[in-house]
């Protein structure tokens, strides 16, 4: 026993924690394992509710954790929780025996019960279960925290998301939507004949998007190395190497800020297609988006924050100059940088002295379009020095057959025709070295084994990225990002 009061001076554990451990230490003087073993199930409390018609009467084997306890003389009446669902139980002292019908006693809200008994509905027409034995499976030493309910501490949820996944099932189903996007995206994407691979995590280079990366240190090569901020330089070199239909799910990081709409890490799905370009990928995107919106919420029209978004496509596709034009009154065909930087000062917009034409447009579309994209819109057309992995257009070099989908004023996904060419390619890196170089720590990186692939011949090639938490959190009517990722990064505070 002695280990168990070393584990916390006693003077610390405040008083309803010291009753639990005063159970733990009752229990294991009886010679009962608070912690429990290996508990062989036959239902979950689902199957119960779900099939009782055909199992009333019958034995069962469940096990959860025990959600609220009423005594009523010499019965009680418990709620067990498993990841399915709740379930009744009832206790009576004329079938469990005095002893074990004592044991009660130390059960507390929290704990982890195995539970074996007969199935049977109450006379208050309540499914339930009557019980023949218990063990404990674990012993909960810290009282659920009834400040949970009703949401009323968001940022302790988010720190403490497995108390806040016990007692906001709601929660709970949030990431069981999760994982049903994603197995929708990997069966869309198989079943067109797409292949699932795998690359690098730790990059030489940081390359595939403008962002800034992680910094890490590999000790036995005594080298830097930086997590990945996207995957895309890999996969195309796979086009190269001859596979024709790839895409990976996995994490990306970027240094950068933290939002409502942005984490450091996040997941995202890229794929690319051999000889497609972007209208292939725009039609994948709605096609993509409106299969999941079937799968999960039954319909193609869902509702976010009480407004209903139409997701089924086609969807409209409006080149960004001219929704700049549309939503700012300014028309930046065709004007120099300097001109650009110009008519931005002149609408209030605060730009770098030297940002570049594509940059100027972009704070343009940022301030001005962006918030008014609610229904599902595809923007077209980017400028190419804030694309510099696209393919330019063949009637205007100066733009790129580039795309994003905005949806409830979100950027869900960005894809374009890809950029095949080494020669242009190397050009362009190097215009963003130059970016770099005057402090653009977001430019894109020289990648001369990527140009290297490249001049062995890359098929004409759309791609697409799609970010997978700003997409869940469009399913799940979630406005926050931390609301769809388990544990979302946090400020640590010395009270934890």
């Amino acid at each position: 026993m002695d280990q168990i009061d070393h584990i916390e001076d006693r003077a610390e554990l405040n008083e309803l924690m010291a009753v639990r451990r005063d159970k733990l230490r009752d229990l294991m003087d009886q010679g009962i394992d608070p912690f429990g073993e290996r508990f062989e199930r036959t239902h979950t409390a689902q199957e119960i509710v779900e099939r009782f018609a055909e199992l009333e009467g019958e034995d069962t084997a469940i096990a959860g954790r025990i959600m609220s306890l009423r005594t009523h003389g010499k019965a009680t009446f418990a709620d067990l929780m498993d990841q399915t669902g709740r379930i009744q139980l009832y206790f009576r002292i004329d079938v469990l025996g005095e002893e074990m019908y004592g044991l009660l006693q130390k059960v507390d809200i929290g704990d982890i019960l195995g539970i074996t008994g007969k199935i049977f509905r109450t006379r208050r027409g309540e499914i339930s279960v009557e019980v023949h034995t218990m063990k404990f499976l674990s012993k909960s030493l810290r009282p659920l925290p009834s400040k949970w309910y009703g949401l009323k501490d968001v940022d302790l949820r988010y720190r403490q998301r497995y108390v806040d996944l016990i007692v906001n099932p709601g929660v709970r189903q949030v990431f069981e939507t999760r994982s049903k996007i994603i197995q929708c995206i990997r069966n869309f994407l198989i079943e067109r004949g797409f292949i699932e691979v795998e690359t690098p995590m730790l990059n030489v280079i940081a390359g595939g998007a403008n962002a800034r990366p992680f910094i890490t240190h590999h000790n036995a090569l005594d080298m830097d190395l930086y997590l990945r901020i996207a995957p895309e330089l890999y996969l195309k070199r796979l086009l190269v190497g001859g596979f024709e239909r790839v895409f990976e799910l996995g994490k990306n990081f970027r240094n950068e800020g933290i939002s409502t709409k942005h984490n450091p890490e996040y997941t995202s799905c890229e794929l690319y297609a051999a000889y497609a370009d972007a209208d292939f990928m725009m039609q994948l995107t709605e096609e993509i988006f409106a299969y999941i919106a079937q799968e999960v919420a039954g319909s193609t029209k869902i509702v976010f924050q009480g407004q209903e978004i139409d997701l089924t496509p086609p969807w409209p596709r409006v080149p960004m100059l001219e929704a700049i034009k549309q939503y700012s009154g300014v028309d930046l065909t065709g004007m120099t940088a300097e001109q650009a930087r110009q008519a931005a000062k002149e609408k209030g917009l605060e730009v770098e002295p030297n940002a570049s034409y594509g940059s100027v447009v972009d704070e343009f579309f940022d301030t001005f379009v962006e918030p008014k994209l609610i229904q599902p819109t595809f923007i077209t057309e980017h400028p190419v020095d804030v694309s510099p992995l696209a393919k330019r257009k063949k009637d205007n070099p100066n733009l790129t057959d580039r795309f994003e989908p905005f949806i409830v004023t979100w950027e869900m996904a960005n894809g374009f025709t890809e950029l095949n060419d080494p020669i242009d390619q190397e050009q362009r890196f190097r215009q963003q070295m130059a970016q770099r170089e005057a402090g653009d720590t977001e430019a894109h990186m020289m990648d001369e084994d990527y140009i290297r692939a490249l001049e062995y011949g890359m098929p004409p090639a759309g791609g697409l990225g799609l970010g997978i938490d700003r997409m869940v959190m469009l399913f799940t009517d979630s406005p926050s990002i931390r609301d769809v990722l388990l544990f979302p990064h946090m400020r640590p505070r010395s009270t934890d």
